[in-house]
């Protein structure tokens, strides 16, 4: 049986780069840092989104972008200080696809190693009763 995530893992070229995007985007709270003792394939950095846990890994970039992307709920009245935050940090955003009214609105960026992420303002139940109309 699945009890659920367990973490994830992204594989980062720079990883004190990519730790200082995820403390101010994500506000994650690092866990672990294997420094040049590591036991996995290469030096790692552990951190806390809320109750879940992502391991940062030092490696080469992904090559090309893909709309595989990992999405976070945020709060609507957040949405413009995210926008701030990602521009701040010299990200590319992609824009938006055309939604239905109710389902929320949606950032996508991509980090420095062309992972995509989405902050959603919407929730599962929402975009599923709008769909339903």
């Amino acid at each position: 049986m699945i009890h659920g995530i367990s973490h994830i893992t992204l594989i980062v070229k720079d990883l004190g780069r990519s730790a200082d995007l995820f403390r101010k985007i994500f506000n994650a709270r690092e866990v672990y840092a294997s420094g040049d003792n590591y036991y996995s394939r290469s030096k790692e950095k552990f951190f806390m989104i809320n109750e879940t846990w992502f391991a940062l890994m030092e490696g080469d970039s992904l090559k090309e972008k893909t709309y595989n992307h990992i999405a976070f709920r945020i709060a609507d009245d957040d949405y413009d200080g995210y926008i701030e935050i990602i521009s701040e940090l010299g990200l590319e955003t992609i824009k938006d696809r055309k939604r239905i009214a109710g389902e929320g609105r949606s950032i996508y960026f991509y980090d420095y190693d062309n992972h995509l992420f989405e902050l959603h303002t919407g929730s599962l139940d929402e975009r599923l009763k709008n769909y339903s109309r």
